[in-house]
């Protein structure tokens, strides 16, 4: 009771700064229904037991986790609340500490058993679940209540208590417990109310790429410093630049300084699984948040796969390589490969199954197939600008064109989502519906129209530009061809062959594509963080171009790089380049050997920092705004709206000297 409390004023104070600081921003086309409250087991009027699930939301080990969400949860939107917790951490993000607190730990690891507040708990098939249970409707005054949970087996549990009071206890999973209570006040006849509480446990995996993991979003933001740090450049550039350290690196800053990058990878962005680059605000965990805020008779137990980098053949069938690689405390080398998505999620259904028989996936969220065509390829050839480097580059393959991304499109990404297709059927018992395809956004869209181009919110390396040309091409591409196919794809339509249409279509999820029309990467207003306003100027000049003074203070507005905040509301939506190296600062590692980085301080390092660490992937705002979309779908396929089956009965409790069995105990 206390934590709560202690949660509802200053997030009450978030809301307030956001509907002032917000005025400009477009607010989503529909919003979700309002955070559903404890539901009655009775009618309206007289006494009712009501209860709820206690931090149902399973990922979470400590319920305060939990509770945040649900409070900012009652403005109704998973936008809305994120945009709070935002303000409430002045902008370093609600995961910041969340991440320490998870039941699967930061290789990819569930916790079996996994102890969640302070009750030690099997993750993927718990056997009870923490409820509340009270008394609403209009309670006597000093009325007490003698409760009785009954389980079938062996005697009913009993508690008497002030009727005011909630009260705690644990169900036990896959059976109803009858609940009763006997309500009496002084001389006011005494009630009886009955009822059952049955708690569903609904198990969720995540599965795709980048967008399905979170890419851009850590769940600790890089710290940054106020110093420079230099980079070399390629032949066709200036010799060298200065752009911000990362704090707490204590290695030489100079390109002269010597291979320093255990040293620097210690100062990390931290993520709940760093090989993946898997965030706790990806849209699906944020979807499986929501769920489980909204709907006080659940419990989700959430698995999150999804991966980085991944394409169907190459991250959910095969292995793929490890985005990044983190050392541990002990300094002892950490994984150079994922394993294949599909066969993680078997292998968890399989011991659940072993564990408790019927265990099953209720729901697969899922987003993949950008990769597949290599849309990153797409962003490289939009922004990177100078001519050795595009030759580079190029030639090494991080550049590609919408010619050979419209050959993908055409002929081997159908041939792998009809693969894809047959594979998942058997994990959610042959209903395709089960699986929620949510579909990208384009990111390059602003009032509707492609974004200008320009340097602008891509300054941080001296190679990229945004050129208007292809940057049009690239967004006409996404938005009439790749987008379309991916529904054809996902609903077996536009002449894609499935072979029974009506039981192979996915549940598909794009009605966030209009409202990410207004909030491109180069989305801009004036209710963006100062930090922003003052320093990622709109003409690409944002850092200081000598390096001499910029060793010191790389930043041409004069502020100091630590002030900017990654998870403060802003227009854009879509992380630009500079936004990716001053949340994440990348150092990637899962490269082939012709670009990957010789070093710290090598030219290739900026380059594919930003094209491989987030740029032109949602904030934590459009992963919100994706759930938005995908939560009324995914509630719809677990029927999550349907009216509550329990009853309660409610009437006066016979006189004393009744006979026990006249007494009704329905």
């Amino acid at each position: 009771m206390t934590e709560n409390i202690a949660l509802r004023h200053p997030i009450k104070l978030g809301l307030i700064l956001i509907g002032l600081a917000l005025s400009a921003a477009q607010p989503l086309a529909a919003q979700p229904a309002p955070l559903a409250q404890p539901a009655p087991l009775a009618g309206a009027g007289g006494l009712q037991i009501s209860w709820e699930v206690r931090n149902r939301f399973r990922l979470f080990r400590e319920e305060r986790d939990f509770l945040g969400h649900v409070e900012t949860l009652r403005a109704g939107s998973v936008l809305a609340s994120e945009q709070a917790l935002g303000v409430q951490s002045d902008g370093r993000g609600w995961a910041r500490n969340t991440v320490n607190r998870l039941c699967i730990d930061l290789a990819g690891r569930v916790s079996e058993p996994c102890t969640r507040d302070n009750v030690k708990e099997s993750y993927l098939t718990p056997t009870e679940h923490p409820v509340t249970v009270r008394l609403s409707g209009a309670i006597p005054v000093g009325a007490t209540c003698a409760w009785s949970f009954d389980e079938g087996e062996g005697p009913p549990r009993t508690s008497t208590q002030d009727c005011v009071e909630p009260i705690n206890f644990r169900a036990r999973y896959g059976r109803p417990t009858a609940v009763s209570v006997d309500v009496s006040s002084g001389a006011d006849p005494a009630q009886h109310v009955t009822g059952q509480v049955l708690v569903r446990d609904i198990l969720i995996a995540g599965l795709g790429d980048s967008i399905a993991s979170g890419e851009g979003n850590p769940d600790r933001p890089i710290n940054l410093s106020d110093d420079g740090f230099c980079f070399r450049s390629y032949l066709g550039g200036p010799g060298q630049f200065y752009r911000p350290s990362r704090a707490g690196y204590k290695g030489g800053r100079a390109c002269e300084a010597p291979e320093t990058l255990q040293v620097w990878q210690r100062q990390s962005a931290l993520w709940f699984n760093a090989a993946c680059h898997r965030s706790l605000y990806s849209y699906q965990t944020r979807t499986a948040i929501g769920l489980a805020a909204r709907y006080p008779h659940i419990a989700v137990t959430y698995l999150p796969l999804a991966c980085t980098g991944a394409t169907i053949p190459d991250g959910l069938f095969g292995s793929q390589r490890a985005r990044e690689c983190l050392p541990g405390k002990s300094g002892a080398s950490c994984q150079s490969n994922v394993a294949a998505q599909l066969a993680e999620l078997r292998e968890a259904l399989s011991a659940a199954k072993k564990r408790q028989p019927g265990r099953g996936l209720d729901l697969l969220l899922l987003s993949i197939g950008a990769n597949d065509i290599n849309f990153s390829g797409l962003v490289a050839d939009v922004i990177v600008d100078n001519s050795t480097e595009r030759t580079l580059f190029r030639r090494s393959g991080v550049i590609g064109s919408v010619d050979e991304s419209r050959a993908a499109l055409a002929r081997e990404l159908p041939q792998s989502f009809a693969k894809l297709r047959e594979a998942l059927k058997p994990l959610v018992g042959g209903e395709l519906a089960r699986v929620v395809y949510t579909a990208y956004a384009n990111p390059a869209l602003d009032n509707d129209a492609p974004c200008p181009g320009g340097r602008g919110g891509f300054d941080i390396h001296p190679s990229f530009n945004a050129d208007p040309a292809r940057l049009a091409a690239v967004a006409g591409f996404v938005q009439q061809e790749f987008l379309p196919q991916l529904k054809n794809l996902a609903l077996c339509r536009g002449g894609v062959l499935c072979r029974d249409p009506a039981a192979d279509q996915m549940t598909f999820v794009d009605s966030h594509q209009q409202v990410f029309a207004n909030h491109g990467f180069c989305a801009r207003a004036t209710s963006d963080p100062e930090f922003d306003r003052q320093c990622f100027l709109p003409k690409g000049d944002s850092f200081d171009p000598d390096i001499v003074s910029a060793a010191s203070q790389p930043m041409s507005c004069g502020f100091g790089a630590s002030n900017y905040r990654p998870y403060l509301p802003r227009a854009r939506w879509i992380r630009d380049a500079n936004d990716s190296y001053f949340a994440a600062m990348t150092y990637p590692q899962g490269l082939p050997a012709a670009i990957q980085p010789a070093d710290i301080h090598d030219a290739t390092w900026g380059i594919v920092s930003a094209v491989y660490g987030g740029a032109v992937h949602p904030s934590a705002e459009g992963h919100a705004a994706m759930a938005d979309a995908a939560l009324p779908a995914a509630a719809s396929v677990l029927h999550l709206d349907a009216a509550d089956p329990a009853e309660v009965v409610q009437e006066p409790l016979p006189p004393p000297n009744a006979a026990p069995e006249n007494r009704s105990e329905r």
